[in-house]
């Protein structure tokens, strides 16, 4: 038995846009492929070269898709009615950035797809994000670690961009 201590730094930006363009201007650059479709082509590729093409097929021009999304929000309105906070989680990635991590740290499996958290607050709507590289970091390995700050990277320039 071993327990692991990870910290994990978040990356966080509020935005004066509203809830929806926030999610709008997130939906227009990362795919959203119908994922029972996605599945199936992933399990009849034959070869590493097909599997990336039809990743590539579905990734948005942020090279990041939703894997699923989590209406949180729609939960808090049956307890406080329409005055409750909008609050969206999305799961999102690319499988392809995946399998990289997780040839050197199997356990990056656990933290790839990422998530993504846009939230209405007093001051605004966040967008915020745990990043890859502090979930890695105390692995140790400098491979996985340089795809982890890549996909950082990614995410970060999305949510800063929906934010302005």
């Amino acid at each position: 038995m071993a327990t692991r201590q990870i910290n994990v730094e978040r990356f966080s930006v509020t935005s004066s846009r509203s809830f929806q363009d926030v999610v709008a201007a997130v939906e227009e650059n990362i795919g959203r492929p119908d994922m029972n479709k996605f599945s199936g082509d992933i399990a009849a590729s034959r070869s590493e070269v097909e599997l990336e093409k039809i990743v590539h097929g579905v990734v948005g021009a942020s090279d990041l898709m939703e894997f699923t999304r989590f209406d949180q929000g729609a939960i808090l309105r049956k307890e406080l009615g329409e005055q409750a906070p909008r609050v969206l989680r999305l799961v999102a990635g690319n499988p392809l950035i995946m399998k990289q991590m997780v040839k050197f740290v199997p356990d990056a499996g656990s933290y790839a797809p990422v998530t993504i958290l846009i939230d209405e607050r007093p001051d605004g709507v966040h967008l915020s994000y745990d990043r890859m590289a502090s979930f890695l970091r105390s692995y140790g390995n400098e491979e996985a670690l340089k795809v982890a700050e890549a996909l950082d990277s990614k995410v970060e320039a999305l949510l800063m961009a929906a934010a302005h």
